[in-house]
């Protein structure tokens, strides 16, 4: 998947591998593992990122939350099992 972010500068890129083959699946990592599984992102409509990653087809990991009135915050799982944190800022 590709998308440009919000300022229209850049260009952030999620890479699924096609070959080797899965095989034997793993199961999906935890969030807290060691290594890079985490990336975070804050956008200005949290909503709408979330719908327009779900139609892309990744999953999210739970559902958007309000953390302490400060963000409004989504996990998404994209390939390989990456998870995206999206994280709106409320109040200004």
């Amino acid at each position: 998947m590709i998308a440009p972010v919000p300022d229209g500068d850049d260009v952030f890129e999620v890479v699924r591998f096609h070959s080797p083959s899965d095989g034997a699946q793993e199961p999906v990592p935890a969030a807290n593992r060691p290594g890079l599984r985490h990336i975070a992102f804050r956008v200005g409509d949290v909503r709408a990122v979330v719908d327009r990653v779900r139609a892309a087809g990744w999953d999210t990991v739970g559902e958007i939350v309000d953390h302490k009135d400060v963000f409004l915050l989504c996990y998404v799982r994209g390939p390989e099992g990456l998870i995206v944190e999206l994280a709106e800022r409320l109040g200004g």
